[in-house]
């Protein structure tokens, strides 16, 4: 995936760059909008992260420039103001996230891939999804594995997309909640296992006696097979 990084303090830019790095990005940095604005035709983003206060245009004015050009790649805005207001002014001017600074570079990263999940997936979504045996009406909510219908919760649902969504592709912990529990207070990370253990229960109550779809992947996360074993 590209980013594109538009931060004029180089100690926030180079801690950006080494970290989405780290996570095998593509990442451009840029100090100011007008630079952002000339290196944004003509590559496909995954990711612009947009600082706010930016010498020249504005944080704000570049994103709406960006937007009224057409451009769709997710948004997310960096600043240190942190009123209601300001919030809102970032996400009026077309930003898909506001973070206010100082932030965790984790939690930066989680956001990036939960916007990337829900772009890779609006729009041209089929309403039936197919993996294998395994089938799942995203419109009745209906799951079936085999002929056999496998009657879900409506969060087990939602896992099980997320899950058939990426056949073959571990997804972490962190990836899953952020997709699912990121907007609900109170939850924590091993609301994950316990969601993924009723899901494997119930679709192996439809296979032979030892089967999984499910696999836990060490030290990667889950992962929904690619066919039926």
């Amino acid at each position: 995936m590209n980013i594109l990084v538009v931060e004029d303090d180089p100690d926030i830019g180079s801690l950006l760059r080494r970290g989405f790095s780290s996570e095998s990005y593509d990442v451009e940095l840029v100090g100011d909008g007008e630079a952002a604005l000339r290196v944004v035709t003509g590559r496909a983003w995954g990711a612009i992260i947009l600082d706010v206060m930016l010498p020249g245009r504005s944080g704000i004015e570049v994103c709406k420039a960006l937007r009224a050009g057409g451009q769709t790649a997710p948004i997310l805005m960096l600043s240190a103001r942190s009123s209601v207001n300001e919030r809102t002014e970032g996400l009026l001017a077309g930003a898909d996230d506001y973070i206010v600074k100082p932030f965790a570079f984790e939690e930066l990263l989680a956001r990036v891939k939960v916007q990337a999940l829900r772009r890779s997936n609006a729009g041209t979504e089929p309403r039936r999804l197919e993996v294998g045996a395994l089938s799942l009406d995203l419109d009745t909510r209906q799951a079936q594995l085999g002929g056999t219908r496998v009657r879900l919760t409506e969060r087990e649902v939602e896992l099980l997309a997320l899950l058939m969504r990426h056949p073959g592709e571990p997804l972490s912990r962190a990836d899953i909640f952020a997709a699912l529990w990121a907007g609900h207070g109170g939850a924590s990370l091993n609301v994950v296992d316990v969601y993924v253990g009723y899901l494997r229960h119930k679709l192996a109550e439809a296979l032979p006696e030892g089967a999984h779809l499910i696999m836990t992947v060490r030290g990667r996360g889950f992962m929904l097979e690619a066919e039926e074993s």
